[in-house]
């Protein structure tokens, strides 16, 4: 929701409308990945700061510099902030800018995956490990070979493999890759080397991982969003095309890949029959929250589905300070989701 339209709103109204309310609020937090590990709810999220950073369309002002792990219960239990998990002091490539994390979990360790800026300013994607899904995590001493850009989500497939989606425009910078190379002209412009309008999308990406997940076990190929007619959605097409912030979950046997369309500000989603696509565009899945970003995971929790999501009530409309939520999601009889207003009318 863009930020000149924040001054009209009356919050205390606003947030009496929402479907849901703030998982925590004694600190921001944002982009939720959310797993149930044994028994348990588990959401890793951003870790918002109001680092006194100027507003810009590259993310300046988003400076997170840490991150915490949220547990809950049951869906309706307390949630806990188990403290500070990684820092990016205790990342040796990191320089800054740590956001939005996933984690999953092998063979008892639990395994967080996140992005951050790398001193040369390129973002990459690195690993940590713990044996607990709380923390601390520790860092592998460098970013996965090959990895860069933002929004890591990992999945686990029914086999047993795991495959790593990632990919951002503007200040995720997937726009500078389109070579194969970092194209660092520009270095200001959160929209030079983007397509034309009447040019396919960019694409966001997909790697199998090794055994060991420290790692890419191929080269990211590119993940193919398509129309209702089998063709690429266009650059143009900026309510349905990918922005940011993948997820992928499995429903009836059917692939669902997830992501924010970024200036657009909504959540959508496209289905496949195999991890790799590629995906046929069907729908929103949240229309815009208060804030400019939107950024969301879907997770099975007793054989219910949620939408975890954020939004910027709590902090009065502060894009870069946002706040954690869930809402049950609802499938139509064709695996369509019903789609979810966050605010009732």
């Amino acid at each position: 929701m863009p930020e000149e339209s924040i001054e009209n709103i009356n919050f205390d109204d606003l947030n009496k409308r929402a479907i849901s309310q703030p998982l925590i609020s004694h600190i921001y937090t944002a982009d939720p990945s959310a797993h149930v590990f044994n028994g348990k709810i588990y959401i890793y999220p951003s870790h918002d700061v109001d680092a006194g950073e100027a507003f810009d369309d590259l993310g300046s002002h988003f400076a997170m510099e840490d991150y915490h792990v949220i547990s809950m219960d049951s869906i309706d239990s307390e949630a806990v902030d188990n403290g500070v998990a990684l820092h990016v002091d205790d990342v040796p490539w990191a320089k800054e800018q740590m956001w939005a994390p996933d984690a999953n979990e092998k063979d008892g360790t639990y395994y967080l995956f996140f992005p951050a800026k790398a001193h040369d300013g390129i973002f990459r994607i690195g690993v940590a490990t713990s044996i607990s899904p709380i923390g601390p995590f520790k860092a592998q001493p460098e970013a996965i070979k090959g990895s860069f850009s933002i929004d890591p989500a990992v999945f686990k497939d029914d086999d047993g493999s795991y495959y790593l989606y990632f990919g951002g425009l503007w200040g995720g910078q997937i726009q500078r890759w389109r070579t194969g190379e970092f194209n660092a002209e520009q270095p200001d412009s959160p929209t030079a080397f983007l397509p034309e309008n009447n040019e396919p999308a960019l694409l966001p990406f997909v790697a199998k991982m090794t055994d060991d997940l420290f790692e890419f076990a191929e080269k990211p190929r590119t993940i193919e969003i398509l129309d209702e007619n089998g063709n690429l959605l266009l650059a143009g097409d900026n309510e349905r095309r990918f922005f940011e912030a993948a997820w992928l979950h499995k429903y009836n046997g059917k692939y669902y890949f997830s992501y924010s369309t970024g200036d657009t500000h909504f959540i959508c989603y496209a289905i496949g029959d195999n991890p790799y696509g590629p995906f046929t565009y069907k729908g929103q899945i949240l229309e815009p929250v208060i804030g400019w970003t939107s950024h969301h995971s879907i997770c099975e929790v007793d054989n219910k589905w949620y939408l975890f999501y954020h939004d910027s009530s709590l902090s009065k409309g502060v894009t870069h300070l946002r706040s954690v939520k869930l809402a049950e999601i609802t499938y139509n009889e064709d695996g369509t989701i019903v789609p979810l207003k966050p605010y009732l009318d």
